[in-house]
């Protein structure tokens, strides 16, 4: 294999290759980077086992003199472009044993791996596409991915749900603390599906195609789904498993409404929460900085807490509109609160509310097809 490429090229697709790339791996092979060159075409290809990333380069600055295939070590490959300066690089294998990299008047040598020995990858067919806008896929992970559960206690909640019926498109994802939903409408026609992104992969996915503005086309099989996009595809691995029924966990009917101006009742919220305890620490799933909420008679707001140890806080804030019989305290995680407000482009937000130790729902003046619940904690 001999080839020439432009840095900025090659780069930029390193980059996002990178995000199928283990930083460790039972498997040493799958911390290398498969390279392969036909007369026209270099491929790149990084896999785990989660997801697997493959580019074809066929740019104008590429000149392949030799075809051929080898694997290498992919983060030092990496890290070597990023610190070349010279504008066109040079790759070739020397006796099949080592890889030179030919910049300016540099030259770097990399030990390879067999491309024998690299697990084939099976992209699924590519047939009957879902057609997607980028900046859409892109507002739906953002809004839900971050209420995933974080351990593997019940792994189908690590991702983010997907179920299309009729060309409404709902996305769920819950750690059974709390609860993201975001509904949208899609091509009315295309079949019916149920699935369950592990939301790793949906954060890789995110940061691969953070500056893409057009179309993708979403590939199913039955446990992986295929992105294409431009010259890459990005596959990753589905959850088994059913996921659970969570539209039993929304309130159908509120008494209580509070409507606050969102940036001033996150910076309210942050301060306050200095001073909340964190309780079960080595529980990562449940760990609160827990505040209450107090909806007084005269219809004003106050945020609370109190650590026997630091001390405490409280804070009224104006709500732009209550809506309340009695007076209500609840009391939250301020972490589950902050995180699904930043999830609204609204710049109001209302709260609903049932009860003390009932979840309560949040959702936005403009984000009509956004909801986010919070489950209370219990106050002893």
């Amino acid at each position: 294999m001999n080839i020439t490429i432009d840095r900025e090229v090659l780069l930029e697709n390193l980059n996002i290759i990178s995000r199928g790339l283990p930083l460790k791996s039972p498997m040493p092979i799958l911390t290398g980077i498969k390279l392969y060159a036909t007369d026209v075409d270099l491929f790149l290809t990084s896999s785990n086992s989660d997801i697997s990333v493959e580019v074809r380069i066929n740019d104008q600055s590429l000149v392949i003199d030799e075809a051929g295939s080898t694997v290498i070590p992919g983060r030092y490959f990496i890290d070597i472009i990023k610190k070349l300066n010279s504008r066109k690089i040079n790759l070739y294998l020397s006796d099949n044993k080592i890889l030179i990299i030919k910049a300016d008047r540099g030259e770097y040598k990399l030990h390879i791996m067999s491309a024998l020995d690299y697990p084939k990858i099976d992209f699924v067919p590519l047939e009957d596409p879902l057609t997607i806008e980028s900046d859409l896929l892109k507002e739906l992970i953002k809004s839900t991915a971050f209420a995933t559960a974080q351990n593997e206690k019940k792994p189908i909640l690590t991702g983010v749900n997907f179920k299309n019926t009729s060309g409404e498109l709902v996305v769920t994802a819950t750690d059974s603390f709390r609860l993201s939903q975001k509904i949208t409408t899609i091509n009315n026609e295309y079949k019916d599906f149920n699935i369950t992104i592990p939301s790793k992969s949906l954060d890789e996915l995110l940061k691969a195609i953070d500056n893409y503005e057009e179309n993708l086309n979403l590939y199913f099989s039955q446990n992986k789904l295929l992105v294409v996009y431009k010259n890459v595809c990005f596959q990753t691995r589905l959850l088994d498993g059913n996921f659970p029924d969570t539209s039993r966990l929304i309130p159908q009917t509120f008494p209580i409404t509070v409507k606050f101006n969102k940036d001033e009742l996150i910076e309210v919220v942050e301060r306050v929460s200095l001073f909340s305890p964190r309780d079960k620490e080595r529980d990562k799933e449940i760990t609160y900085s827990i505040i209450k909420l107090t909806i007084r008679n005269d219809r004003t707001v106050e945020l609370s807490t109190n650590n026997a140890t630091v001390g405490g806080a409280n804070e009224d804030i104006i709500p732009t509109e209550v809506i309340a019989t009695n007076p209500i305290t609840i009391a939250f995680s301020s972490r589950y609160l902050i995180e699904a407000l930043k999830s609204f482009m609204s710049s109001e937000v209302s709260l609903y509310l049932t009860a003390e130790v009932r979840p309560f729902v949040i959702k936005g003046e403009r984000d009509f097809n956004l909801t986010q619940l919070i489950l209370p904690v219990r106050m002893d």
